[in-house]
């Protein structure tokens, strides 16, 4: 993990174009999937090219909790040793803002033979997870939510029960993946079936279905919305994790904005994240679309909306209401930041956000002395996400760089790599 970093970086623009190599850190999603399927797994397992961040620090630390050995023999792998059960933690698992880690353990809990409380932060503490315990319900576990977000109580007997389980997966696929991960530890096999068609993100199904199986685990799609999952449970394996696709947004953003060339090690057809179709339309800058459906690749949202900033023509973005229930209301926070930069840039429209694309912006505020000082409430693709703006725009400053430590802790230190100057201030 990094030293700590200062209350706030003020960014100078570069004003040329910026090139490198740059080695996008491990997939947070999929390094979670892994962790917690090695858990559930009799064995040892060496998953590679895993990403060490806060949210998979905090998992990786709520298995150990459960009995499972997780250790970690360089920067980028862990080893994990586990009997294939979980055990009761002595207190409640403190999961931080980790949705990820937060709603699969909340399934994977139900596998114990005891009762165990899982809790996150002030912040998780407002992120629904109510579709996920009447699923856990409807399967005879005893799961309790008071207010509908966690901490979320599970009394759990050992078993995951069997047969057809619904689950309403339009606010976010984690639902569903819990479920899914949770099923081969069943009585008999179970369906997970969707409510609606609407699924936030289902490409995020098929990573774990991938995993699912890469650990033996034998699941069928029935249906586009319904899964089959025999009651195998897990077999301990070596896994590898591919680079971030969010985390690589923030690249392609760099390339765009910049004029540049930075090489991944890796071609955008490559990653097996939706995240990674963000790749051709931030590289139709400076014409992107008109109208963007971020709904399944959600996590870019922030990134081409900020590169939409600077386009040639206004940029709408529909099918992302799920950004509104991720670490902060994601739409709220980008329009009022675009709107901090230059007032009008951004327009909330029901759940649909319009960015007022402005070629000219970065020369009309080229002369500006003003710092503006981008709020990034507590979220990591606030933050990077706007660190763009700063490539040209003259005195961007990004309140709490450090919480970019959730899943790019290397962030800062790789926009140096590239020739960024970066000031630390207040």
């Amino acid at each position: 993990m990094p030293n700590a970093l200062p209350p706030a970086y003020a960014i100078i623009p570069p004003n040329r174009p910026l090139t490198g190599r740059v080695s996008p850190p491990g997939s947070k999603s999929i390094t979670n999937r892994a962790l917690l399927l090695a858990a559930l797994a009799e064995g040892t397992s060496t998953l590679t090219g895993a990403l060490k961040s806060k949210d998979t620090v905090l998992m990786a630390r709520a298995l150990r909790e459960m009995g499972v050995a997780v250790d970690e023999p360089d920067a980028t792998s862990f080893r994990v040793t586990s009997t294939g059960r979980l055990v009761a933690p002595a207190g409640p698992l403190f999961l931080g803002n980790a949705g990820t880690a937060t709603r699969f353990l909340t399934a994977a809990v139900a596998t114990i033979d005891g009762s165990v409380v899982v809790d996150g932060d002030e912040d998780m503490r407002l992120r629904p997870i109510k579709p996920l315990v009447d699923a856990l319900r409807s399967l005879g576990i005893a799961a309790e939510s008071p207010t509908g977000c966690p901490p979320v109580t599970v009394r759990g007997n050992g078993r995951f029960g069997k047969g057809r389980v619904e689950i309403d997966g339009s606010l976010s696929s984690q639902y569903v993946s819990a479920l899914l991960m949770a099923a081969p530890f069943g009585d008999g096999p179970i369906e997970v079936a969707l409510t609606g068609k609407d699924i936030g993100a289902r490409g995020y199904v098929d990573l774990t279905l991938a995993a699912m199986r890469a650990f033996g685990a034998v699941v069928e799609a029935r249906d586009d919305g319904s899964w089959s999952v025999q009651p195998t449970g897990y077999t301990a394996t070596d896994f590898h994790i591919e680079p971030d696709a969010s985390a690589a947004t923030y690249l392609w953003g760099i390339e765009a904005l910049t004029g540049g060339r930075i090489d991944l090690g890796v071609e955008a057809y490559a990653f097996t994240q939706p995240d990674a179709a963000a790749q051709a339309i931030i590289a139709s800058y400076p014409n992107m679309p008109a109208v963007i459906d971020g709904s399944q690749m959600q996590d870019a949202v922030p990134t081409m909306a900020v590169v939409a900033a600077f386009n040639n023509t206004p940029v709408r973005f529909v099918g992302i209401a799920n950004l509104r229930v991720k670490e902060t209301d994601r739409i709220r926070a980008v329009a009022n930041e675009l709107n901090r930069i230059f007032p009008g840039l951004a327009i909330e429209e029901g759940d649909d956000l319009l960015v007022a694309s402005d070629p000219a912006l970065a020369s009309s505020l080229a002369g500006r002395n003003s710092r503006i000082k981008i709020e990034t409430y507590h979220d990591h693709r606030i933050a990077m996400s706007f660190a763009l703006a700063g490539l040209l725009i003259p005195n961007i400053v990004i309140l709490d760089p450090a919480c970019t430590g959730k899943t790019y802790p290397e962030y800062w230190d790789m926009l140096r790599s590239l020739g960024v100057e970066l000031a630390a201030t207040e």
